[in-house]
């Protein structure tokens, strides 16, 4: 496919979705931090790819939440 300079302003069939800031305001929280538990304060280390809202806590088996979001 050949580029020939055009600015992409065509007769496209797009919806006019998307660009948008994504999850959490497009903030990315990063792979460092904690997960907590909102019920005992627990903490243990946040694993990469692996969202908090999915661990357990090791003492009450509640479901934690990442500290940044925690304390806002």
């Amino acid at each position: 496919m050949a580029f020939f300079g055009r600015s992409g302003s065509g007769n496209g069939q797009g919806l006019g979705r998307g660009g948008g800031r994504g999850r959490n305001g497009g903030s990315g929280l990063g792979v460092g931090g904690y997960c907590v538990c909102a019920k005992c304060g627990e903490k243990v280390a946040h694993v990469r790819g692996q969202n908090c809202t999915t661990v357990k806590c090791p003492k009450c088996d509640h479901v934690m939440v990442r500290e940044e979001l925690l304390n806002k």
